[in-house]
């Protein structure tokens, strides 16, 4: 099957939670249990350097937090998302409707296994791609909830061929932007380097100071031969827990990550 937009109606929809993003400024609705968003698709939207009119694509966009959270950022944008399980699908378009953005799509399906080369979707080549690829390796313990093991269970090669598919899609010196647990860095690394990217910029987050960095931003440009350069970061919390006032400025003001 083709990925498409998603005319059939899904199987009834479990109980929803709604509340918000960006401090109120993004409604936001998901499902009561299962998987539920954290701050690296904020942080990750937060660091796509794009502009009013250029088009944008997320690979495994969930309910959207990713895309809402740019185009509350950057009006103006082309979006559109990728998602496997179809109830989220139809979740994220609820949720792009309800922040005015119906602008946007959300495709139902496998990435790239799906995508189609005929020439049948809107947006052929993107500006930017970025991608928050689920963290848990396929042979660890599944989860109870299918569509929460569906968000974290990482395949074998799933990482390889979401950098390989948004090297077919994007445009040259186009973005990727990964979202990783730093100890997917090095397999991040050697995939975008053997599908053409280059010029990687590395972001991390420190937890606290003098804490060890667990998940970090990975950006590259298709096509581009710059070398590699390590940023300095973002710690995001005080040591009462509290955000630092240079995390909050991005995780409640919606202002964008410096250096990318």
């Amino acid at each position: 099957m083709h990925l498409a937009p998603s005319s059939a109606s899904a199987p009834s929809t479990p109980p929803t939670t709604q509340g918000f993003l960006l401090r109120g400024r993004v409604s936001y609705t998901q499902f009561a249990q299962g998987y539920r968003t954290g701050l690296e698709p904020v942080l990750m939207a937060a660091a796509v350097n794009a502009r009013a009119g250029q088009t944008v694509l997320e690979i495994g966009c969930g309910a959207g937090a990713g895309l809402l959270c740019l185009m509350h950022r950057i009006p103006g944008l082309l979006t559109c998302g990728v998602e496997k399980d179809p109830q989220t699908a139809q979740l994220a378009r609820q949720n792009l409707l309800a922040n005015a953005h119906p602008q946007a799509t959300i495709l139902t399906g496998s990435f790239p296994e799906d995508w189609p080369t005929d020439g049948t979707t809107e947006l052929e080549r993107f500006d930017h791609c970025m991608a928050n690829p689920p963290w848990h390796a396929d042979n660890g313990a599944a989860s109870a909830e299918p569509r929460r093991d569906l968000a974290r269970r990482l395949g074998q090669h799933t990482l390889r061929r979401w950098i390989e598919g948004c090297a077919t899609v994007l445009r040259h010196k186009g973005s990727l932007t990964l979202a990783l647990p730093t100890s997917l860095m090095d397999q991040a690394l050697v995939a975008l380097n053997a599908a053409g990217f280059g010029g990687s910029t590395l972001y991390p987050f420190w937890p606290k100071n003098g804490r060890e960095a667990r998940i970090m931003l990975v950006q590259a440009r298709l096509g581009v031969k710059s070398p590699a350069r390590l940023l300095p970061g973002l710690t995001l919390h005080e040591a009462d827990g509290a955000f630092t006032p240079a995390a909050r400025t991005v995780l409640e003001d919606g202002a964008p990550l410096g250096g990318f």
